[in-house]
């Protein structure tokens, strides 16, 4: 096994700027740690052309291995994988969103929350896909009981695997399959069941062929950042789009503004089984319309959240007709 020598290389600076300040991931990673928690990661890892520890982020391999290590250093989860193709999120953004959220909820403190086990919130996960990582991480941070829907079974039966490799999360994640393609709570929310909050991440692109240009635009940006030339036009076998991800992770016909107006004309109809909805909107040109669809629609409260990862800057929309 390979080892890291501190003293050589340089620690990676806080590349993770504007983070939550729950966030444990904005002072950036500490390879070293997390290569003993996780010695699969140690093959990755190396001085890249700043003289700093780190790893070809344009690597799929090297991306899902510093995932697991993250995963299971600081959030107690073992034997993390998902299937070759699929979606490789970035954790410490996934945090931030479950971190938004939990002040949403009015929760400031994550040991008081584990501890409300009268009053446990309960999370609804909208399209959870083959990592799960919003429940994995709203179990293990805040001690909700959380409900993971994909209408993908290949999906649902990966993340079922993970729960299997850490009982802890037995009584805590649940997953429901979504069988109607048209349909994103019903068959999901049950009569009489009631939610606290849901979250989704919309898939982004309108077709296939959008999503591997988007792709090849992450690629050559992680090249750039390198010093090296663009890579060649990924196909949707190609191992290097770890950006890719299986059947409804990253498109869906209408991309992300015909999924957010389903979700939210939907969310009506569930308006008194859950407190808040909210969504992540990646495209700014989403947000206006979105708002106006819910104001139309009778919300009560409509909220804009911002979160910032560097120079990214990610929205949330929330609203609640209670």
């Amino acid at each position: 096994m390979s080892t890291i020598n501190q003293n050589k290389n340089k620690q990676p600076k806080p590349n993770h700027k504007h983070l939550h300040p729950r966030n444990l991931h904005k002072n950036g990673y500490d390879f070293p740690a997390l290569v003993k928690s996780y010695p699969p990661l140690a093959p990755f890892v190396k001085a890249n052309v700043h003289g700093n520890i780190s790893i070809d982020f344009a690597d799929p391999k090297a991306v899902k291995a510093l995932n697991a290590a993250l995963l299971k250093q600081h959030y107690n989860i073992n034997e993390w994988d998902i299937p070759e193709g699929a979606l490789c999120p970035p954790i410490p953004g996934r945090v931030d969103y479950i971190h938004y959220i939990a002040e949403l909820l009015g929760i400031d403190d994550p040991a008081v929350s584990k501890k409300a086990s009268k009053t446990k919130i309960k999370l609804l996960d909208i399209g959870t896909g083959a990592n799960g990582i919003y429940p994995l991480l709203a179990c293990n941070i805040y001690g909700w009981h959380c409900v993971g829907s994909d209408i993908n079974s290949q999906s649902i039966d990966n993340v079922g695997s993970i729960i299997a490799k850490n009982p802890q999360l037995k009584n805590s994640f649940e997953l429901r399959t979504q069988h109607d393609k048209n349909h994103i709570f019903t068959g999901i929310i049950q009569a009489g069941e009631c939610f606290d909050v849901t979250v989704c991440n919309p898939p982004f692109h309108a077709s296939q062929e959008e999503a591997l240009k988007g792709s090849k635009r992450k690629l050559d940006n992680l090249a750039r950042n390198r010093g090296e030339q663009k890579v060649a036009n990924p196909s949707k076998n190609n191992a290097t789009l770890n950006f890719g991800g299986l059947d409804a992770e990253l498109w869906c016909k209408g991309g992300e503004r015909m999924f957010l107006k389903k979700l939210i004309k939907e969310s009506q109809t569930f308006s008194t089984q859950c407190r808040w909805f909210t969504s992540l909107v990646s495209k700014i040109d989403n947000v206006k319309p979105a708002r106006k669809l819910i104001q139309k629609l009778g919300a009560t409260d409509v909220l804009e959240i911002e979160m910032k990862q560097g120079n990214k800057i990610t929205r949330v929309l929330a609203w609640t007709f209670k």
